[in-house]
């Protein structure tokens, strides 16, 4: 595979510096620009950065010098690569707008804001369940004008859990869903030391976190239409969302109704089973099991299973049967790993094996 010069935009940020960590030793991906808001921009990283660096790893070495480029300066950073991932802490219209400046400098954008998820042309991808829908970025870059530049987007990180989960077993007609997520303070950009209201706490509603949560497995599961993406109209989703005093790691507890009822063992078969393009083409962040069981009682758990294959798996336990609904389990996914930065870099190397960014 040959190398492509990559940048981040909103650098400074808790997913922006978990791109830095994920891209500091990667076999495709050299990162050679980091963009930030202005008030950032002309410092060195480290200086920018200052006493804010979240990861439980050290700042990697080839980054603290580099000087931080204003993200508003668009043609300079798209001067400087091949293309860009972008995590900036924006308002929904101010992100779309500075994405779609990327794409129309000819700087494609692996986006992990949810400004563009609903946009119908532009792809959300998690590269297990629906790769092919890269496939309309053709009908995007004819709407910008563009020959190289498009935007494509992650799903919401909480989605990560339950989804892949689901996925194989919609061969068995999924009907009704019901979901309570169990969220991470990591995916509201937070430590237990910026966040001390979360301490012997459960904090009952994340801001538009319930209605992604419904919403977007319909897009994951739709089609190619022409020029634009067409929901799925079924299943039913409804959701709940937490916010638990947990550092990394979003966990659900599913409530499934088929409507060709699978046994327990035909359910356990297809996860184990399961595998998409991001292991067949064995792309360099692809968990090599993507869905893990767990037999015992008190699996998985955020602290002894968010890093399982380096943070990009999905862990699954507690499989029974339910009085109102045909099973119930738990799943978890590490949130700004598979869910945030991990994810999108899972889905560039897709773009890139696919030839989307030559």
């Amino acid at each position: 595979m040959k190398q492509y010069n990559v940048g981040v935009i909103g650098a400074t940020g808790m997913v922006g510096q978990r791109f830095i960590t994920l891209l500091e030793n990667h076999p495709w991906f050299n990162l050679v620009a980091l963009a930030a808001s202005a008030r950032s921009a002309g410092k060195t990283y480290e200086e920018a950065i200052g006493s804010r660096w979240l990861m439980k790893t050290p700042m990697p070495e080839s980054v603290k010098k580099m000087v931080v480029l204003d993200a508003a300066n668009v043609e300079e950073v798209a001067a400087k690569v091949d293309f860009v991932f972008c995590a900036v802490n924006m308002k929904k219209d101010e992100i779309k707008a500075l994405e779609e400046a990327y794409a129309k400098a000819e700087c494609p954008v692996v986006s992990n804001n949810s400004a563009h998820r609903f946009t119908p042309d532009v792809p959300m991808v998690v590269p297990e369940i629906n790769a092919d829908h890269i496939e309309i970025i053709p009908a995007q870059r004819k709407r910008l004008g563009t020959k190289r530049g498009f935007v494509a987007v992650k799903s919401n990180c909480s989605l990560q859990s339950y989804v892949p989960a689901l996925h194989p077993l919609r061969k068995y007609g999924i009907s009704d869903v019901l979901v309570c997520t169990y969220q991470a303070i990591s995916g509201a950009g937070k430590t237990f030391e910026t966040f001390p209201d979360i301490l012997d706490n459960v904090i009952p509603y994340i801001g538009g976190e319930e209605e992604k949560s419904e919403q977007e497995p319909l897009k994951l599961w739709g089609h190619i239409e022409g020029d634009k993406i067409v929901s799925a109209n079924s299943p039913r989703f409804t959701a709940q969302c937490l916010r638990v005093p947990v550092s990394d790691g979003h966990m659900g507890a599913v409530f499934v109704r088929f409507e060709h009822k699978p046994s327990k063992e035909e359910i356990l078969q297809a996860w184990k089973e399961f595998h998409g393009p991001a292991q067949d083409l064995n792309l360099p962040s692809a968990p090599k099991q993507f869905l893990h069981y767990f037999e015992e009682n008190d699996r998985p758990q955020p602290k002894l299973d968010r890093m399982l294959e380096n943070g990009m798996a999905v862990s699954i336990g507690r499989l029974r049967e339910d009085t109102q609904y045909d099973y119930k389990f738990v799943c978890l996914s590490h949130n700004t790993l598979r869910g945030a930065a991990g994810g999108a870099v899972l889905l560039a190397e897709l773009l890139a094996a696919k030839g989307y960014f030559d």
